[in-house]
């Protein structure tokens, strides 16, 4: 098994949780509002008056099989907006309940 973390604007919440169903991931927790900064080209999110756009974040706990087909979908998402700082990482979950 494989976590996926996946950090965006959230303006784009419903279609990641869309993409997400499509691939069959059902599992996951998300946290809609969040505030950071990427490492990159991003556009920060802070929810202040000089930043005012906020990001969304999500979990999912996914078969390994799945991890290149939700990656190569959220690349693919990530090269249309670029300016909105989608990210992703892949970690290994060692034992689950």
């Amino acid at each position: 098994m494989k976590a996926i973390f996946i950090a965006f604007d959230q303006a784009h919440y419903q279609r990641i949780i869309d993409m997400l169903e499509r691939s069959n991931c059902r599992g996951f927790t998300s946290w809609e509002q969040v505030a950071g900064r990427g490492s990159v080209n991003g556009e920060p999110h802070y929810g202040s008056h000089a930043w005012p756009s906020l990001a969304s974040s999500i979990l999912t706990v996914v078969e390994d099989h799945r991890v290149p087909v939700v990656m190569e979908k959220l690349r693919q998402f990530n090269d249309e907006r670029p300016k909105l700082g989608l990210r992703a990482f892949v970690w290994n979950v060692e034992d689950q309940i």
